[in-house]
């Protein structure tokens, strides 16, 4: 009988992998950016190894060996093990997520690797300039013929209350930390790619937004509702931020990952209520128009001071 080490395992089918999956977002020229590899389609991801000293080493392992990217601030994110997640050799994979904010470097690694506008996933998230136009032209008439095809009045009662509740009836009841409840009800309707390739058809609508390879795209809208409802409590956008900016630049820092725009005096109002910058004594240089005033990050900010009690002056 041959010993224990003297062939290479085959793994199991009924064993379970873990895998590692990075949310790595940036703010640049007041855009929200993912970091994503395979030409766009999938987030940074890869296994967690025996060699790894923790999930958090293991993950920034393999993200800066796929992206030549360095990793800053990182909070776990959510445990993804549904039941049909498998690999090739029919192992369940459990993936393990992290939402990683970060500064946009020029080089972001090898051929494949680069950063995305998040909007280009999720288009029907950004309002910054009010109703995006697919959410009323595509998104809602195709949701309500969704609806109609159920078999039951309560099943259509049911459904178009999820309507309602998600994607809201105007301006201003949309929740704009609603992103994974709204994808899940686009894929439950079979309004994306994704759930076109789970049901091996191609779908008799599509809304508009790219899609990403297994079910990557449902691990970033999850990332971005924990950041869309961090930002309200706690000053996480300095980590977004250059060492120093005006306020109107970070200002539109919170409108890019919010998707919403702010009252221009309620947030200063808000800003210097919480004490969270202060005055550099400089001045932009060579832009147009009037010099504005740089600040920087009070140094007890630095330190995540928790913001109690205090919600950003979102528009409605």
């Amino acid at each position: 009988m041959p010993s224990a080490d003297s062939r290479s395992p085959v793994p199991s089918a009924d064993a379970v992998a873990a895998e590692l999956v990075a949310v790595l977002v940036a703010v640049s020229q007041g855009q929200p950016r993912v970091l994503t590899r395979d030409g766009a389609h999938a987030l940074p991801a890869g296994p967690f190894e025996s060699s790894h000293r923790s999930l958090q080493a293991g993950l920034r392992a393999w993200v800066e060996t796929q992206t030549h990217h360095p990793l800053g601030y990182v909070e776990q994110l959510y445990t993804f093990a549904d039941r049909d997640r498998a690999n090739q050799q029919g192992q369940r994979v459990i993936s393990v997520s992290y939402l990683g904010l970060t500064r946009e470097s020029a080089e972001a690694g090898e051929e494949g690797i680069g950063w995305q506008d998040w909007y280009r996933y999720f288009p029907w998230e950004d309002w910054r300039e009010g109703s995006p136009p697919v959410v009323a032209g595509r998104i809602l008439p195709a949701l309500h013929r969704w609806s109609a095809l159920a078999d039951d009045a309560a099943t259509r009662r049911r459904r178009r209350q999820r309507i309602d509740f998600t994607f809201g009836a105007d301006e201003a009841s949309w929740n704009e930390e609603m992103v994974l409840q709204r994808y899940e009800l686009l894929f439950e309707a079979g309004l994306v790619p994704e759930a076109a390739q789970r049901s091996a058809g191609q779908g008799s609508e599509l809304v508009p937004g790219d899609a990403m390879l297994h079910d990557h795209r449902r691990i970033l809208a999850t990332a971005m509702a924990r950041l869309r409802a961090k930002i309200r409590y706690r000053p996480v956008v300095f980590e977004l931020m250059p060492p120093t900016f005006t306020l109107l630049q970070l200002q539109q820092a919170f409108e890019a990952v919010a998707g919403r725009s702010l009252h221009k005096q309620n947030f200063r109002r808000f800003i210097e209520q919480q004490a969270l910058v202060e005055e550099t004594g400089q001045l932009t240089q060579g832009s147009a128009g009037r010099p504005a005033k740089l600040f920087q990050f009070r140094g007890d900010v630095l330190l995540e001071r928790a913001i109690a009690g205090s919600k950003l002056p979102l528009a409605r």
